[in-house]
């Protein structure tokens, strides 16, 4: 009998405050307890942002979906620490309902960067379905980026956003 072994390691650390008003404590903060989803991409906040808003404005509603999970609402704008939140919904396969999160899209330290976060809005079990759910929805997100960022820079009309190829039916 061949048995696979998956081990899923995460490490939560506290994180510092940046004055919005947002603590693990409300339940809508990043931390202990609050296994969240980094990733830098390498394209400009102002594309990322502007794609977003793009493929919103293309759709018939205001839900994009990237595979089983979706991208809710406007883009929130929070013009103090200049963070650009979207709501989430979190498809962790067909028996479990979405687990409702935040994606923090944030400029980098680098200026042709971006920091892409998504962000629990409750406590969450940190299973091995939580964190393959999290990484799909980041990879999808920063495929259709990318692609994004190539058809402008080939200044190519867009019949359709690079983020449909990834809805399901």
């Amino acid at each position: 009998m061949n048995v696979k072994i998956l081990q899923v390691t995460a490490l939560m650390l506290p994180m510092p405050s940046r004055g919005d008003g947002l603590s693990a404590g409300m339940g809508t903060g990043s931390g202990l307890g609050w296994p969240s989803f980094r990733r830098i991409v390498d394209i400009p906040f102002e594309t990322c942002v502007a794609a977003l808003e793009g493929w919103r404005r293309e759709g018939h509603h205001s839900d994009l979906q990237l595979g089983q999970s979706t991208l809710r609402g406007p883009i929130e704008h929070d013009r103090g620490s200049g963070t650009c939140r979207v709501e989430v919904r979190l498809a962790r396969g067909p028996l479990r309902p979405p687990l409702r999160m935040r994606l923090n899209i944030d400029r980098s330290s680098r200026p042709s960067s971006t920091a892409l976060e998504l962000i629990p809005c409750g406590r969450v079990r940190a299973t091995a379905s939580y964190f393959r759910a999290g990484h799909l929805l980041l990879d999808l997100l920063t495929h259709s980026l990318q692609l994004e960022r190539e058809i402008r820079a080939l200044d190519l009309p867009s019949r359709e956003s690079p983020a449909a190829t990834h809805r399901s039916s």
